[in-house]
């Protein structure tokens, strides 16, 4: 399964974006991760197809909205009051296999279990 993620850029403190991920096959979890600079990568958000049920992590709870269209096979980011913070390039990822629901899991167990990740998109936010 191949996925891309777009809809990055440059926007000011309080702007919205909405990232894309597409992907070329089934998938059964996508996840929203990001990374900044000397940092390690951060879980931000997840969608679970067979129920629609959605994760957030507490950094973006009330921020961002995850969402699907399963006609597309693709999973939507929409960032909205974006703060400088925020700064940080983008990945999805995807398994392919059920999981257990992020709620359930370590940040690093949500990382180290997807199957795939795309390319990333950067988020840059001014202040």
């Amino acid at each position: 399964v191949q996925l891309q993620a777009s809809g990055g850029g440059s926007v000011q403190t309080g702007g919205s974006l909405r990232l894309s991920c597409t992907a070329s096959g089934r998938t059964f979890t996508v996840g929203w991760f990001r990374q900044a600079p000397g940092r390690e990568r951060e879980v931000l958000a997840a969608f679970m197809w067979h129920d629609k049920s959605t994760y957030y992590s507490d950094t973006v709870k009330g921020r961002f909205t995850i969402s699907g269209d399963n006609t597309k096979r693709t999973v939507y980011l929409q960032m909205d009051s974006l703060k400088p913070e925020d700064t940080a390039k983008y990945y999805c990822a995807a398994t392919v296999t059920p999981t257990p629901p992020f709620s359930r899991l370590t940040a690093n167990q949500a990382i180290a279990g997807m199957d795939y990740w795309g390319k990333g998109t950067q988020v840059t936010v001014s202040s």
